[in-house]
């Protein structure tokens, strides 16, 4: 009995097993006809879509496509606002002063100072004067601050490099409207206004600049720099460079504590800024000794903007009867009837005589006998000694030619006498007078050559020129010359030559 019982319990078990099975394939079989049946009546339907029925009326059975509108033009940018013109209200001028040649010096700003046009700036005095010695007409005078929480290190200066070098932030932070440049300078640096107007004119005040021109000394551009504007030949910044100077100068300064001057501070921190100078031949440094002739007589093709040591060389004109009285003869006369052609060099020929005529607008005729070309001529004599008072013509930063040994060589000289404005031809011109000059007690030596000696012919040359303002407005190029009229041999009276001064014609060569 319990076999049997074993046995039928087994065949349950087994049945049950076998249900189970049976209906699961029989439920994965019909899942797997419904879904056939579906995806077979999904893919062909019995009744296709109908069209929809459009209400637009068109012949063209195509479906209508409407594309977007055309994209309206661009406009272009406005153009930038071009500045206006520089003028002198534009400018603002620091000029460092020393109260002990306080004396002395201020006659040079006199003669320069241009209030009534608006000229703008201040006098900075290392100590201070008494008020009864600023005369009426000059710019106000300001006491530099003290500057004893710098470090100054360098053994030969003085501490007032500090106070100078700081001008300019001190200038800047007076806040006076409309600056767009601040210039530097000395008390004996002489600026020409119109001239300064002219190089500042043709750059971007809107843009960093730092302009200047190096010293004529090979050896001060060694020890300071070939890259530094030096101060006495006076600089000029952009308001934008003066601005981030003025944030960072005094951590600047004490970084550098060795610089000896006040110019190798404002550059080594204008340097750190990545601004370089912008180099222009009319600053002058003027650190040479002797006689300003030979430079001055043979100036760049640039406006004369701002001698400088005019208290160190020898007076501009041998007849003055003061250096500052040198310097009002130059203002009062060319520098009033044309700023932009002073010192300007012109070089022609007198064919009949075979004498090279220079003349130097406004400053000095010379006549030598022969004929020197133009190469030659354009390049300064030395007149002067370097800054080392040595006759080393390898000391200067330029090209000079020596000194003629031969008495037929030396050109005879004609300085400025007298100037005036006229009016020839129908057109406003000027006229200016060079009369001879001799040194006391020297005989100029005898010649045997057979050209005509122009100390013997010449008392005068009267020089005719019609002014041109706009001529650092076109590119670099030397006015020529013509001699109008020139004395003969053996005529009595008449010992003055005329030349005409002016523009070249197109492609003029100036050639015997």
């Amino acid at each position: 009995m319990k076999a049997a019982a074993g046995s039928s319990g087994k065949e349950s078990s087994m049945a049950s097993l076998l249900r189970f099975v049976l209906l699961l394939l029989l439920s994965l079989t019909g899942l797997y006809i419904f879904y056939t049946l579906h995806v077979i009546l999904s893919s062909n339907p019995s009744c296709p879509l109908a069209k929809p029925v459009s209400h637009l009326t068109n012949n063209n059975p195509a479906p209508l496509v409407l594309s977007p509108p055309p994209p309206l033009p661009l406009l272009p940018p406005p153009p930038p606002t071009a500045p206006t013109a520089t003028t002198l209200q534009h400018a603002v001028f620091g000029i460092a002063a020393s109260a002990r040649l306080w004396e002395k010096r201020k006659e040079y700003i006199k003669i320069r100072w241009r209030s009534g046009r608006g000229m703008r700036g201040f006098v900075w005095m290392d100590r201070r004067v008494r008020p009864s010695n600023v005369p009426e007409g000059l710019p106000p005078i300001k006491d530099s601050s003290d500057t004893p929480r710098f470090p100054y290190t360098h053994r030969r200066g003085h501490r007032s490099a500090i106070c100078i070098s700081r001008i300019v932030s001190e200038t800047f932070r007076l806040g006076l409207p409309d600056a767009r440049w601040f210039v530097m300078g000395d008390d004996d640096t002489v600026f020409l206004p119109d001239n300064l107007l002219a190089v500042l004119g043709r750059l971007d005040h809107r843009q960093p600049y730092y302009i200047g021109s190096p010293s004529e000394s090979h050896l001060q551009n060694i020890h300071f720099s070939y890259g530094m504007a030096f101060g006495g030949g006076g600089f000029a910044i952009s308001q934008p460079l003066v601005a981030r100077l003025e944030r960072v100068q005094d951590a600047c300064i004490r970084r550098y504590p060795s610089p000896y001057g006040s110019d190798d501070r404002i550059q080594a921190c204008v340097a750190e800024m990545g601004v370089l100078l912008t180099r222009h031949p009319g600053f002058h440094q003027c650190d040479v000794y002797g006689d300003l002739l030979g430079l001055l007589a043979a100036h760049p093709v640039a406006p004369l903007v701002s001698p400088h040591h005019l208290d160190v060389v020898r007076p501009l004109f041998p007849n003055a009867r003061s250096r500052p009285a040198a310097v009002r003869r130059l203002f009062e006369g060319p520098v009033m009837l044309d700023s932009a052609g002073v010192m300007q060099q012109s070089i022609c020929y007198d064919g009949a005589k075979w004498w090279t005529v220079s003349v130097s607008w406004g400053f000095v005729v010379m006549v030598a006998r022969g004929v020197i070309s133009q190469r030659e001529m354009e390049i300064p004599a030395r007149t002067f000694l370097n800054w080392y008072r040595r006759a080393d013509y390898k000391s200067h930063a330029f090209n000079t030619r020596p000194l003629a040994r031969s008495p037929c060589e030396r050109p005879a000289l004609y300085y400025l006498a007298a100037s005036r404005r006229a009016v020839a031809r129908g057109r406003e011109t000027t006229v200016t007078r060079y009369q001879r000059w001799r040194q006391r007690n020297k005989v100029r030596p005898a010649c045997r050559w057979k050209i005509p000696d122009p100390d013997a012919l010449l008392d005068s040359v009267l020089v005719v020129k019609k002014p041109d303002p706009a001529l650092w407005e076109r590119s670099p190029r030397r006015n020529c010359c013509w001699v109008l009229s020139s004395p003969k041999e053996g005529e009595h009276g008449n010992k003055t030559m005329s030349i005409d001064v002016g523009l070249c014609e197109d492609w003029e060569i100036s050639q015997m």
